[in-house]
This record gives C-alpha cells, structure tokens and sequence, in this order.
C-alpha cells in the first residue's frame, strides 16, 4: 500500500488516522508496517466499509477535505470492497540511523558485503548502482536507469534493496550515497 507524503505526515503529526482503499480483498494486515520516507507507518485495523457511509468526519481523519473527495480518490472496479485502513505511528525510520553509521567494524563491513553477494546472487548490479549513485548525486531514477541501460522501475526496486541496508538515500528527485555507504566503499578501496 502506497501512502501519499502528506498523509505519512498527518500520521506522524496525528491528524490523519486511517485512509480508505477499493480492493478486491484486504492487501494489508493490522500488525503490517509501512516503511516511508517521513518514518514508519504501522497498520492498527482493516475494517470493510459501506462507501456511501463515509461522512466528512471520516474524511477528515484521512486528511481529506470531505466525504466526496474520498470517494473520488477510491481506485478499481467499482463494485469491489471498500476498506478502513486504520493507521498508527511507529517511529522515526530506522534506516536513518543505519544510515548514518560511518565507523563500521570489521563485523559490519563483512555483513554489508555478504548482503550485496546474495542480491547480486542472480546478476551483479550493487556495486555498479553504488558507485553511479556515487558519480550522480541527485539523478533522475529514470536518467540514472539509461545510464546503466536497466529498466527504470527494475532500478528503482534495487536502489530501494541498497537503502534498507542504509546504503544510500532518496532525494526528492534521485539518490545519493548515504555516509554509510560511503563509508563502505571507502574501506572497500572503490
């Protein structure tokens, strides 16, 4: 499930306490967390709602402006399910901090490496990516993407794989190498 920046941010500041979804069936789970930029997102219930139910009181605890606008925003077929996705907020993003480490031991240098092994399991990519992340700060993913002759969604998902294990951040447009990653290449001699 994908959240807008302003509803992660109503989450985190509490004024937005559930959105609505048009599924065929639930994709989330309470207990589920969400990963965003603003921090983490936890799923706190999925309850089927009657659309024409949705009031501007619920609107507004979903950071819309009223019943209707709600019932616009609602993708898919029309006669499937709607849900009331009930959400919490679990904290600052622990990738943020991952992302800041820049005295690695020796430990965590090998941990790094053995994690970069299994995604380059199939093809190698990561340390191609890390260091055009590197020679590109601020690129279009799409720019990026024919730069390396990758597809841009296919690049996309694997820088995402790089910055779970605090390897590079997001910009509002592009990536750049997060101090950690740095960190890791500098010991690495690349």
């Amino acid at each position: 499930m994908i959240l807008t920046h302003a509803v992660t941010r109503g989450v985190a500041d509490g004024t937005v306490t559930a959105v609505y979804r048009r599924w065929a069936r639930p994709r989330v789970r309470p207990g589920n967390t969400l990963t965003t930029a603003w921090g983490v997102v936890r799923i706190e219930s999925v309850t089927p709602v009657d659309p024409s139910a949705i009031t501007d009181a619920d609107a507004a605890a979903a950071g819309e402006p009223s019943a209707r606008a709600v019932l616009a925003s609602l993708r898919g077929p029309a006669g499937a399910p709607v849900f009331r996705i009930g959400l919490g907020w679990g904290g600052e993003d622990p990738r943020h901090a991952l992302s800041a480490e820049t005295d690695l031991t020796r430990e965590q240098l090998d941990d790094i490496a053995a994690r970069l092994v299994r995604l380059d399991r199939d093809s190698p990519w990561t340390h191609e990516v890390l260091r055009a992340v590197v020679a590109h700060p601020g690129l279009r993913a799409a720019d990026l993407a024919a730069l390396l002759g990758r597809e841009k969604n296919k690049l996309k998902l694997d820088i995402r794989k790089l910055k779970n294990l605090g390897l590079t951040h997001s910009l509002e447009v592009g990536y750049r190498i997060s101090p950690r990653g740095a960190a890791y290449l500098d010991a690495r001699g690349t």
